[in-house]
């Protein structure tokens, strides 16, 4: 295809998405200025007001909200699993696979992305990351994925054709940037010098070029394209593609492997990176993946008649917003340019110390003499103003029952009083906006699938990788090249077989770690005899330092294991672990039952004494009638 035809096609394609997220984009900035920014009064209302001297306060209440939803996610980080799916795949493989997803996102502070999609997500209806590929070492060859932050939303322009949750359907992408004239020669060196003034340039109009502020547009365009090819089955289990079985057929028949059945076609995707401008094509790249690497985080995704709208939490919030900055400047207004309080006299009851009664409600004088018989009095302050203020109140609850986060969830003092209770609402407000973190899931869940397929791809030669174990434990694997493991020689080609993932959103490490301290300080407590099994890894689990010492000490003290012999005995250390733990579970059962029946002795004499007491008040009150001469 010739430039001119990538430059039509990008064009019009451009034009397309423009048009088709034009309302999505104009909601959204709308929504970023109004809850980030402040931008809270109607522009001619604002200069309205400041012509003629009157209050305009923004107190705005929507970041506390937007924090609330974005750093519960930040403590309940999303994790990749991968797991085999066919005969072919390894789990040991799997295994290096999830620590080297892991080692990418420490690497790349992917925390840092997923947590800047997010925050746009809920502040304005979409966010983005993207996953890219580096050069390992500046003098090497060989080259590590990347996860990458996109810092701001309105450059990503997705595919208007797509309808899957999380982007796996794009077909096509556009990444735009805004450069000056001389930074664009800068940074494309190679290219001739460019002449703005060429009828090239001269027929493009904005955002691809802006004659009156100087800029020049840049786009990435990421295209995606079937692939159809054939593939055939082999006698050995293998799936060839059909043109490598007829370029290594004298290989195969020699090994006395044939194709099995006939070949079936099947459809494959490539990826293309165009880097363009209006006017021409800056680098042409293919990718390594089937996947576009931008991956978005949708907040509130509906379809509306056909067409895709993006919400943010905020959206319907600001009206209450605008009416709550309303009746606090009304408030505010009343209160502070009421007059003051003024000193009522007769007539020439001021002359005496006109100057002191002048400057009375300013300065503070000793005394103040007057004329006549009576003293002025002071008129009363008229109050702050009610009214006002209660409108603000209801627009405070407006603000609050249109997010679905209340008092209890902001930290506040509600009207709860117990602790299960004060729970129960915060679950409440979780689960009011549980969605914009299931979405967040979702977007990792592609992105794992998008690292999946690129991870063969990338790390295709013989090396070492780091990989992260489950608690942050770095371990250097070789891949893709012989290695002997327990004395057997393996080979973990990342390149071979099917591997799936899930995607799993709890606590970190570390409040996972002090939670297992707590549940076996609770164990143990409730069953002491298991102290001695279990000692070493209490501490282990413990944030003090010295913790692991502690614990080496404690597990020397432990007896040594005995292993039995495969498929023989089971180890007496394992049996007696098991029956410690058993007894501890009988034993917090019992106690279990034990706290309810106490607590049902409990409910059933209270109600004893109640019952008892109402008796006595009724055979009170039938003796106070008898002595008043009353019939009961």
């Amino acid at each position: 295809m010739t430039d001119d035809k990538i430059l039509e096609q990008a064009r019009a394609a451009f034009e397309r998405c423009v048009e088709r997220e034009a309302d999505n984009r104009a909601e959204a900035l709308d929504d970023l200025r109004f809850a980030r920014l402040g931008e809270q009064w109607p522009a001619e209302v604002r200069r309205r007001r400041e012509r003629e001297g009157r209050p305009c306060l923004t107190i705005n209440r929507l970041p506390a909200f937007i924090r609330q939803v974005v750093n519960d996610a930040r403590q309940n980080k999303p994790s990749i699993s991968v797991h085999p799916v066919d005969g072919a795949a390894d789990p040991a493989v799997a295994e290096i696979m999830s620590g080297l997803i892991r080692q990418v996102e420490q690497a790349s502070d992917a925390d840092v992305a997923y947590d800047t999609a997010l925050e746009f997500a809920v502040t304005c209806g979409v966010g983005y990351f993207r996953i890219g590929t580096a050069w390992a070492r500046d003098d090497g060859f060989e080259q590590d994925v990347i996860i990458q932050r996109i810092a701001n939303p309105f450059t990503v322009y997705g595919d208007p054709d797509s309808t899957a949750a999380d982007s796996s359907d794009w077909n096509s992408c556009f990444v735009v940037e805004s450069l000056t004239p001389a930074a664009f020669e800068k940074r494309w060196k190679g290219k001739e010098k460019v002449d703005w003034s060429s009828d090239a340039w001269a027929g493009l109009g904005a955002p691809w070029f802006d004659r009156g502020g100087e800029r020049v547009m840049v786009a990435e365009w990421w295209t995606r394209e079937e692939v159809r090819s054939s593939v055939v089955g082999l006698s050995d289990g293998r799936v060839l593609p059909l043109d490598a079985v007829e370029e290594r057929a004298a290989e195969l028949a020699a090994a006395g492997v044939v194709p099995v059945g006939a070949p079936r076609e099947v459809v494959s995707h490539k990826v293309i990176q165009r880097i363009l401008t209006g006017c021409e094509v800056l680098e042409e790249n293919a990718w390594p993946g089937r996947f576009i690497p931008i991956v978005p985080v949708y907040g509130e995704d509906l379809n509306v008649e056909g067409e895709r709208v993006l919400r943010s939490l905020v959206r319907d919030a600001k009206d209450p917003q605008r009416m709550f900055n309303y009746w606090r400047t009304t408030s505010t207004e009343l209160v502070a340019l009421a007059p003051k309080a003024p000193f009522i006299g007769r007539k020439g009851a001021f002359e005496t110390d006109a100057e002191k009664w002048a400057s009375a409600n300013t300065d503070t004088h000793a005394f103040i003499e007057y004329d006549g018989p009576e003293a002025p009095m002071r008129q009363p302050f008229a109050g702050v103003p009610a009214g006002a203020l209660q409108e603000a109140l209801n627009a405070a609850d407006d603000l609050k029952a249109i997010i679905g986060l209340h008092d209890a969830s902001l930290g506040a003092r509600s009207n709860e009083t117990s602790g299960r209770a004060i729970l129960a609402r915060q679950r409440e407000g979780d689960v009011s906006t549980f969605h914009y973190i299931d979405n967040l899931s979702r977007a990792i869940r592609h992105a794992g699938r998008v690292l999946i397929d690129l991870i063969p791809r990338v790390y295709s030669t013989a090396r070492i990788v780091r990989v992260l174990g489950p608690e942050g434990q770095a371990t250097g694997v070789p891949v893709n090249q012989p290695v002997t493991v327990a004395g057997v020689e393996r080979v973990f080609d990342l390149g071979v077989g099917k591997y799936d993932l899930t995607v799993t959103a709890g606590p970190g490490f570390t409040t996972r770690r002090q939670e297992a301290a707590v549940q076996m300080t609770e164990f143990v407590r409730a069953f002491p005899a298991a102290a001695p099994v279990l000692g070493d890894l209490l501490a282990r689990n413990l944030d003090w330092p010295g913790a692991d010492e502690i614990a080496r000490r404690l597990q020397a003290l432990l007896p040594p294991a005995v292993k039995g012999a495969q498929g023989g005995a089971p180890d007496p250390q394992v049996a007696q672990l098991q029956a410690v733990m058993a007894q501890g579970m009988e034993r917090l059962k019992a106690l279990e039952a034990e706290n309810a029946a106490l607590k049902a002795g409990r409910e059933v004499e209270a109600e004893k004494l109640r019952l008892e007491a109402e008796k006595l008040r009724i055979e009170a009150f039938r003796a106070e009638t008898e002595r008043l001469g009353v019939s009961a």
